[in-house]
């Protein structure tokens, strides 16, 4: 089986760790700031505040914002349901806009539609390491008073008309899950240029914990979302090795390019001029008279590991639940149903992506419906 993902972890992610584990300071050591500090270093922003996942900083950046009980927070349905379910642990509703078809990122248009009274915040995610038009989203919640959340757990290392993602003036989280750019085991991150907020995050992800630092004095209602000095090791050896192992990826995403551009039947993910994809997943786009199903279940048959990449959370079973349905967001509908994940990490080699290239090829061709 060709995996789908695997991590890139080598000789400096074992002495870090191995550092780490001789300190005998396995949590809120030096190590764990040092991973913050250089974190930050590269995204370009002030503060960098680790936790314990992608989905807790975005629990917490919410919480920030304000949102509460009866409130609403916008987001896409296309992404990873932590980026909805983040306003339903404050007690707001997750209210979805679509898609752009070529992008897959939030409708700028479908976002101001979407805005009530009851509206808060905007959770502005960068799907599949692309950046969203954050400048539309900004201007928009600049003209109705809302916050910004950039939900960037896809796509650290991405460009938006040059400028890094996290440095567009927004709390922006990244997640470093095993199938990312880069990896601590779980764990993630909460970029901003606001004292107050990082703060904020600290003090919540740490039990809130009082900004005297007081041992065991706690001053607000906070979580047990730290992030530990050993997975801290990791993350900062592969800070220090991210320019390497994004490269790689990017040459990976290249050549898949070239050899799945001229199948029939399949859409290789989009180019947006003047930005810079950071290269999360390759996801292709199967032609609508496509059975993708039945693509998916030869290629697994065949060897190949492959996820319907994205299932739209509206209709997530959960979601189904609180009154969702088919026919709502219609673009992301569409899109949901025709893209699939391919294997992708830094290290597959060119003969296991020729053999990726020739088995979809003939999945899609056996494939097309009647």
């Amino acid at each position: 089986m060709i995996p789908l993902a695997r991590p890139d972890i080598g000789q400096r992610e074992e002495e870090l760790v191995l550092e780490v584990l001789r300190s005998g300071v396995l949590s809120l050591g030096p190590v764990g700031r040092r991973f913050e500090q250089a974190f930050a270093t590269f995204v370009g922003t002030r503060h960098a505040a680790a936790v314990s996942s992608g989905t807790a900083g975005l629990h917490l950046a919410v919480r920030l914002a304000g949102v509460g009980p009866g409130d609403e927070v916008i987001t896409s349905p296309f992404s990873f349901v932590a980026s909805a379910n983040c306003a339903l642990y404050e007690g707001a509703t997750p209210v979805f806009a679509d898609i752009d078809p070529v992008t897959f990122n939030l409708d700028p248009a479908a976002v101001e539609a979407a805005i009530t009274p009851r509206t808060r915040a905007i959770v502005a995610v960068h799907i599949f390491g692309l950046p969203c038009d954050i400048e539309a989203i900004n201007a928009i919640a600049a003209r109705h008073g809302l916050a910004v959340i950039e939900d960037a757990a896809e796509a650290l290392g991405a460009r938006r008309r040059g400028r890094l993602v996290g440095t567009h003036g927004n709390p922006a989280v990244f997640a470093f899950y095993p199938n990312k750019q880069m990896t601590t085991g779980e764990g993630g991150m909460v970029t901003t240029d606001d004292a107050a907020l990082d703060a904020g995050v600290r003090s919540l992800s740490n039990q809130g914990r009082s900004d005297d630092g007081d041992w065991l004095e706690h001053d607000r209602l906070g979580f047990n979302y730290r992030l530990d000095d050993v997975s801290g090791a990791i993350g900062l050896a592969q800070v220090e090795r991210l320019p390497e192992l994004l490269a790689a990826r990017a040459a990976v995403a290249g050549r898949y390019d070239a050899i799945l551009a001229d199948i029939e039947g399949v859409t290789i993910p989009a180019a947006v001029e003047g930005d810079e994809r950071s290269w999360f997943v390759y996801v292709a786009e199967l032609h609508s008279e496509v059975d993708r199903n039945a693509v998916m279940a030869r290629l697994q048959e065949r060897g190949v590991a492959c996820k319907p990449y994205l299932p739209a959370i509206h209709l997530q079973p959960f979601y189904r639940e609180r009154g969702h349905r088919e026919g709502e967001l219609p673009v992301c509908e569409s899109v949901s149903a025709r893209t699939l994940a391919l294997p992708f990490f830094g290290k597959i080699t060119t003969a296991q992506q020729e053999t990726v290239a020739a088995e979809l090829a003939a999945a899609v061709e056996a494939s097309w419906r009647s």
